[in-house]
Order: structure tokens, then C-alpha cells, then sequence
């Protein structure tokens, strides 16, 4: 895992702490050199801080999302709506404000790489076809590249075609925690998916809209 924040109290207090909950856990102090050690180690997960010097942490996100699907979870020091909702749009998987409790962080880590192992075959809807054993996504041949959340998320509304998710139903069932009704972590993640599987047309294909309920999958 790799750790990118710039305040060393809160760096070497965290990479301590994670340790001992079992991660192994490199540390990087700026955006450039988180990028750096992000390109030459490939870690499993990245915890990002968005305050950072230079190269900020929304720009950082966005860089790592556009190089792969690797989890990201943001740490702002503020749980406001610019800061959360702007590092979901980058691409974060996830939040934690700070001060961040290692045994809250810790947790949401283990949710995150949880969500990557929901075997259960093939399935095809129109031209989507969803491999839930291999956990690849595919739409009319060309694979999908999706985040872990991305994919969990798109297993969970698959499971039940025509079946409507409330938000948070999705935020126990996909993000494994209780967000007390934090529902920007699903409408963000939604307009995600929906930008990588869907053609634009209105309503979508495929993840729709129940207004005032939730979310259902389709084609019913």
C-alpha cells in the first residue's frame, strides 16, 4: 500500500499504526513522488491525502485513475462537499476525513480490497458482458476497465436485473460500512459506471434510475 501526505507527524503516525494492523505500507510526501512510487511499485492501494503541496490531491487521483484501476482512498481534513465530492469525481473509491482513527482507516482498507472477489460465472445482458468469476467486464468485445468499486457496484445492481437498490442498501452491500446516508458515494460511482457502459442514451441502458428509490439494472 502506499501512503502519500505531506505532514511527516501524520505520515509516520499512520504508516506505524497500519502496520501494526498488518499492512505493509510505503510512504511518499508530495503528489510527484507519490506518482513516482506509484509507476515503479504498483501498489495494491493508495490512501491520499488532497491537501498537498505542488501537485494536489485531486490531480493526483485523476493520474491514477487514468493509469489503472488500483483503489483510492482519499483523506481530507475537512468533510465538506467541494473536497468529498471532488475527489469521488477524480476517481477516489472512497473517504475518510481526518483526523483519520487508524482502526476507521484500517477498516475501510480491508472493505476496498474486499470488493474485488464476488465469483459467480458469466452473465450477458445486450452487449454488456459481465465475468464474475474472472471479474472482467466487457461491452460488444472491448473490455471495460473499471475500478474496484466500480465493478463491485456493477455486480451487485447485475445480481437482481429489474430489482431496485435504495442507496443504502448499495452503501452496506457495496462499500460494506454504514455512511449514515451518504448517498454521493453511490451517485458519483453510478455516473462513473455509466460513463464506461453506457452509449448516452436517455434513460441508460443498463444502470437506470428509480427516482426517489434508488438504482435498478436493466435491460428488465
Amino acid at each position: 500500500m502506499l501512503l502519500i501526505e505531506d505532514d511527516l507527524l501524520v505520515r509516520r503516525g499512520l504508516q506505524l499504526a497500519l502496520n501494526r494492523h498488518g499492512h505493509a505500507v510505503r510512504t511518499a510526501d508530495t503528489g510527484e513522488n507519490g506518482l513516482r512510487q506509484f509507476a515503479s511499485e504498483r501498489p495494491e492501494l493508495v490512501v491520499l491525502d488532497l491537501m498537498l503541496p505542488g501537485l494536489d490531491g485531486f490531480g493526483v487521483c485523476r493520474r491514477i485513475r487514468a493509469d489503472g484501476d488500483v483503489p483510492v482512498i482519499i483523506l481530507t481534513a475537512r468533510g465538506d462537499d467541494f473536497d468529498v465530492v471532488g475527489g469521488l469525481e477524480a476517481g477516489a473509491d472512497d473517504y475518510v476525513v481526518k483526523p483519520a482513527r487508524p482502526t476507521v482507516l484500517d477498516a475501510r482498507i480491508r472493505a476496498v480490497l474486499r470488493r474485488t472477489s464476488t465469483p459467480d460465472g458469466v452473465r450477458e445482458y445486450g452487449g454488456l458482458r459481465v465475468d464474475r468469476t474472472a471479474l472482467t467486464v466487457s461491452l460488444r468485445g472491448e473490455p471495460v476497465m473499471l475500478t474496484p468499486t466500480e465493478l463491485r457496484l456493477l455486480l451487485t445492481l447485475s445480481r437482481s436485473p429489474g430489482r431496485v437498490f435504495s442507496r443504502q442498501q448499495l452503501l452496506e452491500e457495496v462499500w460494506e460500512q454504514d455512511y449514515l446516508g451518504d448517498s454521493r458515494l453511490v451517485d458519483n460511482c453510478v455516473q462513473r459506471l455509466r460513463l464506461k457502459i453506457e452509449d448516452g442514451s436517455a434513460p441508460p441502458s443498463y444502470v437506470q434510475t428509480v427516482r426517489g428509490f434508488g438504482y435498478r439494472f436493466g435491460p428488465l
